[in-house]
Formats: structure tokens, C-alpha cells, sequence
């Protein structure tokens, strides 16, 4: 027979068990909760990440569309405006297609690229430019030993020629066109980084003028006058420099000046030493924007000025002047404007490129400007010739006139004292060696023989 205790003991055991079971299934509901928990946090969490990951593609992908219009947008528009700017400043090169919207190393590295291209097409340029400099250099330089040897034949020529009129005057033709074609081909030569070519002695400046507009079409409008002595001239290295910048100046001015139209040159010395040669034209003058740039050709800076810089034809003539300028030590202004309404260009020459020619051992050129003579002026006769001549007052009234007057006003200030009608003369012109008649006897005999032979070949020719 079984005992009572046997029935609690086994009850007793399966609530335990019951329990335990309990016990562990709670535990793993806890723990599959947390479970849960956890991996939907990290589904959050990896939804969070994708959802990251999408935007940053689309952000890097938005960039990368960007950057590409900015690179085409440099290959199409940048690149090909820095060319031009690198020709011309009146280009300007435009920026960024979004300059906001591009990072601060987008805009780096695209402007690095303008600036490095910038570089190798400026380091480019000038090989070119130097090449096509030492080519024309050596071209002209033999163009300009020819033309120099044609003219001393035309001179020899007309020195020994003694036909007819007609043909005097085509062989003077023929000397002026091979005169203005040396000048340009010495321009280009000065341009290329050349000397002039010529070497002369100690020239007077009238002769250095009046030698330069001969080398000029249409040299019969510059009206030349001169107000310097004429013993003054010009030391013998910077002599022919300062005619190639004379000539190109007045060829300037006689190219942008009415055919009908004169264009006055003056000499002047001024009080500091220097020697001035002015050029004024009647022309419509130049622009604010060529001023400048003309000022920047012809100063001792515009050494890194380009053949392609020139313009379509080039035009030298400040460029050859500015390289003289700076190897010769001269001056040259072009931005004033003249009285007549066109540009004024100077020529300023410092003491030390002057010289003194004795005019005895080297007589000047009977075509050179003489110097204008001052006008005269009046002045009073002095107490001697009055005296002299009767028409004066005596002794003691020309000292009491030349006495300070005495405070004899009412209100105490000097007075004064009227003086007579007096007889006036005039001061001496200042004097200038004036041209000795033998001297220019002896000029002129040979040009005036010349013309008497032309004039017996031709009436000869007419008889027959």
C-alpha cells in the first residue's frame, strides 16, 4: 500500500520541473527578444548605411557630372580665350561654370592647368619668335648691304653723270625709292634685335633732320626750323639711331596726316643741355588706348614685345624706336597732343650723346636749316649816344631819371617820373656764323654744273 507522501513527493517534483521549465522558457523568450532587439536595430542600422551609401553615390555621381561640365567647359572656352588673352588683354578669360558650387581643389586644379598651359605656350612663342627674329635679322642685314652698295653706285652716277635732264631726274628718283626702301628694311633690321647698320662721325643735328626726312615719300611737307646753334651736333655712335627714330616719327606723322597738310619740325636747346626735336602733324591724333601703347613701345621696357604682338601688317616703327631708346640712352614722348589738333612726339637728346664740330675743318651741309634769326628789340638809348646825337636830354638828367625815384605821393609810396619821348634802337641779333659765299660757292658748283650740262644736252638733243 502506498504511503500519502509518495503523491506530494511526485507533485512536488513536477512543479519543480514545471518551474525550471518555466524558468528556461522565460529566460529564452528574454533572450530571443533581445534577439530581436538587436537584429532590428542592425536591420535599422544597415537600412541607415544604405540609405548613406545612396546619398553619398548620388553626391559623388552629382561631383562627377559637374567636374566633367567645368573640364569641358575649360577645353571649350577657357583654354581657347587664354590664347587670345595671351595676345590681346581685351580677351578676358571666363571662370568656373558654378563657382559656388565647386570645391575650393576643383578650382585649384583647373586654374593650375590655365596657368601651366599659359607657361608652355608663352615658353613656345618665344622660340618661334626668336627663330623668325634671327631669320629676318639675317635676311634684312643682306638686303641692307645691297641697298647700302646700290646707293653709293647711284651716288658714284651722279656724281660722274652728264646726260640730259630727263634722265638726271629719274636717276634722283631712283636714289630716293632705294633710300626709302633701306629705311624699312633697317627698321626691321633694328626690330629683330640688329644695329642700325650705318656708322657715322660726328654729325650736325640739323643735317641728322634734314637727312632723315629725305629718306621719307612725300618729305616736300615737312617744314623744318631750327633754333640751335649750328656748330651744335651729335656724337658719331648714336647718330644714325637718332635719324632712324627721327624718320620714323615724321613717317608716322606724315601717314596719318592729310596729303595737303605740312607737319613742322622744330630744334631746339633747351636750358639743362639737352637738344629737343619736335614733330607735330594735323592729324586726328590718337586714341587714350593707343597713347598708351605707343608711350610702352617707344619707352626702354618694350624689349619682350613679339613679332605676332605687331599687328596685321606689323607695324615697327615705335618698336625699333624703343629698342634704340634703350641702347642708346635718348628719349621719346608721343602722348602729347599738338597745336594743330595731331600727336606731338619729342625726341629728347641728353648732353652727353652731343658734340661741338668746328665748323672751320667741317662746314655744314648748304642744305641744312639755318637757325632763325631772334627779333629784335627795343631798348633806350644809352646817356652817351643821346649826348652824341642831340636828341637826348643832357647828363644830369639822364642820372636823375636812372635814380631811384623819392617817396613824393601823398601817401608816402615813390613815384614814377614820366620820361621824354626817347629814340629806340635795336638790340644785335645774336650772332651765328653766317654761310661764307666761297664756301658755298664751292657747295653748289658741282649741282650747278650739272644742271648747265643737263641744259646743254638738252637743247643739243632738241637742235638735232
Amino acid at each position: 500500500m502506498t504511503s500519502p507522501s509518495e503523491p506530494a513527493l511526485a507533485l512536488g517534483a513536477v512543479t519543480v520541473v514545471m518551474a525550471v521549465v518555466a524558468l528556461l522558457l522565460a529566460l529564452s523568450r528574454r533572450k530571443q527578444v533581445r534577439r530581436c532587439r538587436e537584429m532590428d536595430a542592425a536591420l535599422k542600422s544597415a537600412e541607415a548605411r544604405k540609405r548613406y551609401a545612396e546619398s553619398r553615390t548620388q553626391d559623388l555621381e552629382a561631383h562627377e557630372e559637374r567636374f566633367r561640365a567645368e573640364v569641358g567647359h575649360l577645353v571649350s572656352a577657357r583654354l581657347p580665350a587664354l590664347a587670345l588673352n595671351l595676345i590681346s588683354s581685351h580677351h578676358p578669360v571666363p571662370g568656373l561654370l558654378q563657382e559656388k558650387l565647386a570645391g575650393p581643389e576643383d578650382a585649384e586644379l583647373l586654374d593650375s592647368v590655365l596657368t601651366r598651359v599659359s607657361e608652355i605656350v608663352l615658353k613656345e612663342r618665344r622660340r618661334v619668335d626668336a627663330a623668325a627674329r634671327a631669320a629676318l635679322r639675317g635676311a634684312s642685314q643682306d638686303s641692307q648691304a645691297l641697298s647700302y652698295r646700290l646707293q653709293s653706285e647711284l651716288d658714284g652716277l651722279q656724281r660722274e653723270f652728264t646726260g640730259s635732264r630727263h634722265l638726271t631726274h629719274r636717276m634722283l628718283a631712283a636714289d630716293h625709292l632705294n633710300e626709302q626702301n633701306l629705311r624699312l628694311i633697317q627698321r626691321t633690321a633694328i626690330v629683330c634685335g640688329a644695329w642700325p647698320g650705318h656708322v657715322r662721325k660726328d654729325t650736325y643735328v640739323a643735317e641728322i633732320v634734314t637727312g632723315a626726312s629725305s629718306r621719307l615719300r612725300g618729305f616736300d611737307r615737312i617744314k623744318i626750323n631750327s633754333r640751335i646753334a649750328t656748330n651744335v651736333g651729335i656724337v658719331g655712335r648714336a647718330a644714325e639711331p637718332i635719324a632712324v627714330a627721327c624718320a620714323e616719327l615724321m613717317a608716322n606723322a606724315l601717314e596719318h596726316s592729310r596729303d595737303d597738310l605740312a607737319v613742322d619740325v622744330s630744334l631746339i636747346q633747351t636750358g639743362n643741355g639737352n637738344v629737343s626735336i619736335t614733330v607735330d602733324d594735323a592729324g586726328k591724333g590718337m586714341t587714350a588706348e593707343a597713347a598708351a601703347r605707343g608711350v610702352r613701345l617707344v619707352s626702354a621696357d618694350s624689349q619682350d614685345v613679339m613679332l605676332t604682338e605687331l599687328g596685321d601688317p606689323p607695324s615697327q616703327g615705335f618698336v625699333a624706336i624703343g629698342r634704340l631708346v634703350a641702347d642708346y640712352g635718348f628719349h621719346v614722348s608721343v602722348d602729347n597732343p599738338s597745336p594743330y589738333g595731331g600727336v606731338r612726339a619729342v625726341v629728347t637728346i641728353p648732353p652727353n650723346l652731343l658734340a661741338s664740330i668746328d665748323e672751320e675743318a667741317e662746314p655744314p651741309s648748304a642744305m641744312a636749316p639755318q637757325p632763325a634769326v631772334a627779333p629784335k628789340a627795343e631798348r633806350r638809348p644809352s646817356t652817351v649816344a643821346a649826348s652824341v646825337t642831340g636828341h637826348g636830354t643832357d647828363l644830369g638828367t639822364e642820372a636823375d631819371d636812372e635814380k631811384p625815384s623819392t617817396p613824393d605821393g601823398a601817401d608816402g609810396l615813390p613815384q614814377r617820373r614820366r620820361r621824354g619821348p626817347a629814340a629806340t634802337t635795336g638790340l644785335a641779333a645774336p650772332t651765328y656764323r653766317a654761310p661764307d659765299p666761297e664756301r658755298s660757292l664751292k657747295a653748289w658748283s658741282e649741282f650747278q654744273d650739272g644742271l648747265d650740262s643737263g641744259r646743254t644736252g638738252s637743247d643739243s638733243e632738241e637742235t638735232q
